[in-house]
């Protein structure tokens, strides 16, 4: 079975806990994100690769970058200090693997999809800002890896969103889209939840997600209502921590909390069958009307609507809606008033 199929089959969304670069470039505080992943009940426990030189210009690379969430005097320094290399990578994903999470990264560039296809991740994430990549959506397709990719409305259209499709779907069909927008934290009127909807009627083959970047957990929750059957949110230890996307990020009890409620809807959510189910049952039988003669009838009576009442009763005559099936009926018996109608109550029809 694909990666993909198998998160469509399972009744729970696949969770994904996006520690990107909230490791603030240390070895240790990224196992410690991976084991906060796996212990809140994760599937997955992702981060970002990224070669400097393959995905910014030199320009980009050598602007100055001041300011508090800085961690180098230009840009390039900044990218630097926060990348692990890939033996570090190895070491993170042999750690996530020791504790039983699914370890990946979103490949910013074609050296780093390279090298997470060499590590063999089960799926590689195309990030939002690569949506408007054709070049390296494709090299990834061909791939063959299962791939999940997020659709920015900032930097692309629904138009754009169908060329992804198409160009993925060339190659393979073990891939997923999600519903994304680029606004750390995103204010809720910019969430646009609607969308899962949309791609999820413009693509019915294809499973659709939410990754999201607001604060708190209930939007996310709601994304779940809506049949997102992934869920992509960054994680931290502490949001006050240096380092842009830490205000956005969900902290344990926040991550716990999310997915202990996406179960609980998930489950609540049900299937569409509408029936009785067995802890209504008490209820009913405490509480449930039923229909009662209106008044002392005598036998060979036909039974007119002036004769029936539908009351809570104990013992339970026939069910309310069963009132058209008993008028003009003949009684083999005499009734009292408020006595439950029974079948037995009857003679045959002729």
């Amino acid at each position: 079975m694909d990666f993909i199929k198998k998160i469509r089959e399972n009744p729970h969304p696949f969770v994904i806990a996006e520690i990107g670069q909230n490791h603030q470039g240390d070895l240790h505080i990224a196992k410690q994100l991976i084991k906060v992943a796996k212990e809140c009940g994760a599937d997955c426990a992702k981060f970002q690769k990224t070669c400097p030189k393959e995905k910014f210009t030199s320009s980009a690379l050598n602007r100055p970058y001041p300011g508090a969430n800085s961690w180098g005097r230009t840009y390039g320094e900044h990218k630097e200090f926060l990348e692990f290399s890939e033996k570090e990578f190895e070491e993170l994903q042999a750690y996530a693997g020791s504790i039983g999470i699914l370890f990946t990264a979103s490949a910013m560039d074609e050296e780093s999809l390279r090298f997470l296809q060499s590590i063999q991740v089960p799926f590689i994430k195309i990030g939002s800002g690569d949506s408007n990549n054709p070049f390296l959506i494709e090299k990834a397709a061909q791939t063959g890896i299962p791939l999940i990719i997020s659709t920015v409305p900032g930097m692309i259209d629904l138009e754009t969103v169908q060329k992804i499709h198409g160009l993925v779907s060339k190659h393979h069909k073990n891939f997923a889209l999600l519903q994304c927008v680029s606004s750390y934290p995103t204010p809720c009127e910019d969430i646009n939840l609607q969308v899962i909807s949309l791609l999820q009627k413009s693509f019915p083959d294809t499973l659709i997600g939410y990754s999201g970047h607001e604060l708190g957990i209930h939007l996310s929750v709601a994304a779940v209502a809506l049949g997102a059957k992934i869920i992509e949110r960054h994680i931290t230890l502490d949001k006050t921590l240096k380092g842009s996307d830490h205000k956005c990020s969900l902290e344990p009890l926040e991550l716990k909390a999310m997915i202990e409620q996406m179960r609980t809807l998930q489950l609540a959510l049900g299937k569409p069958i509408k029936k009785t189910e067995p802890s209504e049952e008490p209820c009913f039988e405490k509480l449930g009307k039923s229909l009662v003669y209106a008044r002392k009838l005598s036998c060979g009576h036909p039974v007119s609507l002036q004769d029936l009442k539908i009351k809570v009763s104990s013992p339970k005559g026939l069910d309310g809606w069963k009132y058209l099936d008993v008028l003009e009926r003949r009684l083999n018996c005499d009734v009292d008033e408020e006595d439950p109608v029974l079948w037995r109550h009857f003679l045959p029809n002729l």
